[in-house]
C-alpha cells in the first residue's frame, strides 16, 4: 500500500469502520475522549480530529492524551482554520493547533498544515491502535427533567439517536456542525428538540450548522458554549451548559442566548407536554 493509500478522509469518526484499521485517518469530529475512543476501536494507526474550540477543561482535545496512552500519534485541527466535521475542508485549509507526544515525536507540531501532517503520519508506517478502555454509558435518561409523555435523553453522541426517540428532547455532547455540510446529517430521527455544543463556533460558524436545517424540519435546537460545557459529555451539556445560539423554533418556545441548558430544557419539555395534551 502506498503512503497516499494509507490515508482515509471522513467527516466524522462515526463514519469509520474496520477499513480504517492500520490507516492514517483525518476525521474532524471533536477531539474529546469519546471520539478518540471510537477512532481507536477501529484500529487507526494515527488520527487527526478537530480541537472543537478546546473549551471547558480542555475537553475538545482531551482524547489526544487517551490516544497517547495507547501509543497512537494524534493531532487536532484549529477550529478557526477549517470547518469541524468537514474532512475535505480540513484537508484543504486546516492547520493543527494541538499534537500529542506520539505525534510530536514524528515531527508533527502546532501550526503545521493538515495535509503535511497526514503525509508524515503515512510515511511512518505505524501499527494499528490497540483497543481503548471501555467508556462510561454514553446514553442515559435524565428522568428528573422529563414529565409524563416527554423523555429527556442525554446522548454523548448525536449518532446514538434511536427511532424510539421520535418526538422526545435530546441533550447531546456532540458538536453542532453538519457532517460535510450535509443538512440530512443534522439528526436522523424527528425529535422534538435537540441541544448541542457549539465547538467554539469556529470558522464559517460551522459549529452552529445544525440549527437552521433543524428549524426547517420544525425541530427546536440550540447550542451551548464550549467554554461552559465539556464537549462529548451530554451530562455536562445539561448541567453546565450556557446557551450560545438558538434556532427560530426554539426561540418561539422561549429559548434564548444566555439561558442555562437546564432552563431551556424545562421550557422545551413544557412545550412538548402542551402539544401532547392538545
Amino acid at each position: 500500500m502506498s503512503d497516499a493509500e494509507r490515508v482515509i478522509v471522513r467527516d466524522s469518526v462515526t463514519e469509520l469502520d474496520d477499513s480504517a484499521r492500520g490507516r492514517v485517518v483525518l476525521a474532524p469530529s471533536h477531539g474529546g475522549r469519546y471520539a478518540a475512543a471510537l477512532a481507536a476501536r477501529c484500529g487507526v494507526s494515527a488520527v487527526i480530529l478537530s480541537d472543537a474550540g478546546i473549551g471547558r477543561n480542555g475537553a475538545g482535545v482531551a482524547g489526544l492524551a487517551l490516544l497517547d496512552d495507547l501509543g497512537v500519534p494524534a493531532a487536532a485541527v484549529d477550529v478557526w482554520s477549517a470547518r469541524i466535521a468537514d474532512g475535505k475542508d480540513c484537508l484543504r485549509r486546516g492547520v493543527l493547533s494541538t499534537v500529542n507526544a506520539r505525534g510530536r515525536a514524528l515531527g508533527i507540531d502546532a501550526g503545521m498544515a493538515v495535509a503535511e501532517a497526514l503525509a508524515r503520519f503515512a510515511a511512518a508506517a505505524l501499527p494499528p491502535s490497540p483497543p481503548p478502555p471501555a467508556l462510561a454509558d454514553s446514553r442515559r435518561e435524565i428522568a428528573e427533567a422529563g414529565t409524563k409523555g416527554v423523555r429527556v435523553l442525554a446522548l454523548d453522541s448525536n449518532a446514538l439517536v434511536r427511532p424510539e426517540d421520535l418526538g422526545q428532547v435530546i441533550v447531546t455532547g456532540s458538536h453542532g456542525a453538519l457532517l460535510g455540510g450535509r443538512p440530512e446529517t443534522a439528526v436522523k430521527v424527528a425529535v422534538f428538540a435537540a441541544l448541542y455544543n457549539d465547538a467554539g463556533i469556529g470558522i464559517d460558524e460551522a459549529g452552529l450548522g445544525r440549527l437552521a436545517p433543524l428549524a426547517a424540519r420544525g425541530i427546536a435546537a440550540a447550542t451551548v458554549s464550549a467554554a461552559s460545557a465539556e464537549i462529548g459529555d451530554a451530562a455536562s451539556t445539561y448541567h453546565d451548559g450556557i446557551v450560545s445560539a438558538v434556532n427560530a423554533v426554539a426561540a418561539r418556545l422561549g429559548g434564548a442566548v444566555g439561558q442555562t441548558a437546564r432552563e431551556l430544557v424545562a421550557r422545551l419539555v413544557a412545550a412538548r407536554a402542551r402539544e401532547i395534551s392538545g
